[in-house]
């Protein structure tokens, strides 16, 4: 049997294959090739998209980076914070403290409030005012004291 006489044995069917065959065929060497078929651009809207992604991506990662940042400086602000915060809270007791101790131990302990006992009570409270001078009844203090209290005046006339 020939070629010729093949192609005549062919059926409708036979036909069909056969040029299946050669489409598959031709579509396989061409695209080894290099040759792309994409009538409806599906490949540069799948690369336009996974640019997309990809910017979206990145914004957000420098979006979460900024975040991180200001995370952190807004952390080291607030330990400065407590810092000093517990400093001047440490400062305060101390000199409390020593005034207490004073204050017990003092001659007139018992007795009603006198010129020394006075400048005693305002030499502590300069000290309060040194250490932490937006405290109410400071100079420094924009208010002024709880209840609307006058400084410590002594129970006699300053001489």
């Amino acid at each position: 049997m020939s070629g010729a006489s093949m192609l005549r044995a062919l059926t409708p069917l036979g036909w069909l294959a056969a040029g299946l065959a050669v489409l598959a065929l031709g579509g396989a060497l061409l695209g080894g090739l290099g040759f792309r078929w994409d009538p409806l651009n599906l490949q540069q809207r799948r690369l336009i998209a996974a640019q997309t992604q990809a910017e979206a991506a990145a914004s957000s990662a420098l979006a979460q980076a900024a975040t991180r940042q200001v995370e952190a400086e807004g952390a080291a602000a607030q330990a400065q914070r407590v810092d000093h915060y517990q400093q001047t809270t440490m400062a305060a007791e101390r000199a409390t403290a020593a005034a207490v101790v004073q204050a017990r131990s003092a001659d007139d302990a018992d007795q009603t409030l006198d010129a020394h006992r006075a400048v005693r009570l305002r030499g502590h409270d300069g000290e309060l005012c040194r250490i932490a001078p937006d405290l109410d009844g400071c100079a420094g203090a924009t208010g002024a004291a709880p209840g609307g209290f006058a400084a410590v005046r002594s129970g006699h006339p300053a001489g």
